[in-house]
């Protein structure tokens, strides 16, 4: 691909959000063929980028454009520039392939819902502004595609905005997200004054002379928008919410698009972290409380969607602390970060795929011995399955595993602590995720007796069937030779330390860890009757893991009250001490005016005695003053 086509990458979508939202109605009966060929045409030009980029040496594979002036003011000269380079390329690729098997599923999934046309173009709004947001050469451009990605959010959580909860969930998403936000902003604000750009390359070959308070703030500010985007604690509150949209949205939102987005952002900004220890230390801090948070939380949930999306809360957690751990875990970051991208995706259609059977049904405790209906759902949701917890020789076991061995090859103390707690997070990953089959595909059939499971159309299952196939083949792939650590490495550059154990031994750690959350979930939901509603919880941990881990709680307390409080006490200094200050001096002027009108009567006679009275005062002062 040459510098003239490169737009076409996000433009191609763009243009068919563009057409079904401005043509109306009269494309409902073939927007859904538009937008899909429109995400297929966008990864066909990424396939063709892919293809020229391996047949050029690593120094020249990168290319970049300018396509017109954008900010031209005084001292802040910004072009709307896009880059094309090894690791956006990863993400090009993620996010336009399985964008387009998403495309393709939601024909299926989406074919009685009147709002397919609209559907079809926030879809299609979501991946231009993706594909905008990896493809920037500054950070300004990359600003718009990540406000672009948030409003796409806030349309599909909402989609179905006629019921309370998901316009409820829409608006919590967007708000929460906007929070993280003005750290990107705040960010870029920072860069201009110390570097006086926002050019990526301008600001990361200047960051060697910047001060370590500087970089370690653009560090924490970066750090907050990817926890917003990536659904990270603190900012992770959003992300159980936002199943309230179509299954779709939520495979498309948690594997390919919205959730990489804060670690593409740390990944893209590694000249900075690597020269800010104090900010790596707190996203690998960020990262190591995010994937325990996620996992407990999964341990407890019913709905199959919301156990997912703490999945992927604690998935995404993996990826912060690896990047975290700067070039040491920079690139098996980005390698969990696509496995994760097809065996989520799959995971997430085989639960619309199963909704879809059970009349929208989402309570796995109403599921049961769904194995023999839905066979093809059943095989391609358990090979995501096995991906997940980290089996080999599926995908997950190669890119977790790697992710592991980064973290006890941590320097000091931190290895041993950080390589423990990714081991505890795959034993949970093994518990819920196991527990989630066994209510779905096993034991007894607990699902209403008007219901009729039947397996998905083939629009539906053939996407499925090719996530599935990524599930078992795209770790080795990407492991073989180091392939994609060799190819990153321009950008994110290479580590070569030693964990704090021989390999072999994390290896069998990770694994003997994995079996256990496997045989405890196998004791708790394969062996006994599972009621059909959950029981009383029997510790505070299982009440708190249902509750979320109280995090709406403790953003309400901390932040919500505190700024409500913040907010009326505002209001009330501007209204009665700035508003005050400011009516208070009209007053008194208007007062004295009012006052000093009423000399002026109108009368002769007033102002002959004022002058008569007058003239004898100042006589009589004078005469004083000659007699003293």
């Amino acid at each position: 691909m040459d510098t003239a086509t490169l737009w076409l990458l996000p433009a191609l979508p763009l243009a068919g959000a563009a057409v079904l939202l401005l043509t109306g109605r009269r494309a409902d009966t073939w927007g859904h063929v538009l937008a899909t060929f429109a995400a297929l045409a966008s990864f066909a030009v990424a396939i063709v980028a892919f293809v020229g980029m391996l047949g050029r040496a690593d120094p020249d594979r990168a290319v970049a454009a300018d396509l017109f002036s954008w900010v031209p003011v005084a001292g802040l000269q910004v072009d709307f520039g896009l880059a094309l380079d090894q690791l956006s390329i990863c993400f090009a690729l993620l996010i336009t392939g399985v964008g387009s098997l998403i495309h393709i599923y939601s024909v299926g999934y989406m074919s009685e819902d009147p709002g397919r046309r609209r559907f079809f173009a926030y879809l299609n709004l979501f991946l231009a502004a993706m594909l905008l947001l990896v493809l920037a050469n500054n950070y300004l451009v990359l600003y718009l595609g990540w406000e672009g990605v948030g409003l796409a959010s806030y349309l599909l959580i909402g989609f179905w905005y006629h019921k309370p909860t998901a316009a409820t969930a829409a608006k919590k998403a967007f708000v929460v997200n906007r929070i993280g936000d003005m750290g990107l902003a705040l960010a870029m604000m920072v860069m201009f004054a110390t570097f006086g750009s926002v050019d990526f390359d301008a600001v990361f070959g200047s960051a060697s002379g910047a001060s370590d308070a500087t970089l370690t703030a653009i560090g924490l500010l970066l750090l907050l928008a990817a926890c917003g985007k990536s659904a990270q604690v603190p900012l992770q509150s959003w992300l159980g919410d936002a199943m309230e949209g179509p299954t779709p949205v939520s495979a498309l939102i948690h594997a390919a698009t919205m959730v990489t987005a804060g670690v593409y952002l740390i990944a893209r900004s590694n000249p900075i972290y690597n020269l800010a220890p104090t900010a790596q230390v707190a996203v690998v801090l960020v990262g190591a409380v995010t994937l325990l948070f996620g996992a407990i939380i999964g341990c407890a949930k019913d709905d199959i969607k919301k156990a997912l999306a703490a999945s992927t809360m604690s998935q995404i957690g993996y990826m912060m602390l690896a990047v975290g751990l700067g070039p040491a875990g920079y690139a098996v970051a980005i390698m969990h970060l696509l496995t994760h991208g097809f065996f989520k995706a799959g995971l997430f259609l085989g639960a619309g795929s199963v909704m879809h059977a059970m009349d929208d049904e989402t309570d796995m405790r109403r599921y049961g011995g769904l194995r023999t209906l839905l066979p093809i759902t059943y095989i391609t949701f358990g090979l995501g399955y096995l991906a997940i917890i980290g089996v080999p020789p599926f995908a997950g076991f190669f890119s977790k595993d790697r992710i592991i061995e980064a973290a006890f090859a941590a320097e000091g103390a931190a290895g041993p602590i950080l390589g423990t707690v990714t081991l505890i997070g795959a034993g949970l990953t093994a518990f819920y995720m196991t527990r989630v089959m066994l209510l779905t595909f096993f034991g007894e059939r607990r699902w209403k007796p008007d219901t009729h499971p039947h397996e998905s159309p083939g629009l539906m299952t053939g996407p499925m069937i090719l996530l599935a196939l990524g599930s078992v083949g795209a770790g080795a792939v990407f492991v073989w030779g180091s392939s994609l650590q060799h190819w990153l490495a321009p950008v994110v550059g290479e580590h070569h330390g030693e964990p704090a154990l021989p390999v072999p031994v994390i290896t069998a750690l990770a694994l003997g860890v994995v079996a256990t959350g496997i045989a405890l979930a196998y004791r708790q939901y394969g062996r006994a009757k599972v009621p059909a509603t959950a029981p009383a919880a029997v510790s505070a941990l299982t009440v708190a893991a249902r509750r979320d881990l109280y995090g709406d709680a403790v953003n309400e307390a901390a932040f919500m009250r505190p700024g409500r409080h913040l907010t009326r006490a505002l209001v009330f200094l501007d209204n009665r001490g700035i508003d005050g200050l400011v009516n208070g001096c009209a007053a008194l002027i208007g007062g004295v005016s009012a006052r000093a009108r009423r000399v002026q009567t109108g009368f002769v006679r007033s102002y002959a005695l004022s002058m008569f009275t007058g003239a004898a005062l100042v006589a009589a002062a004078l005469l004083a003053v000659r007699i003293w």
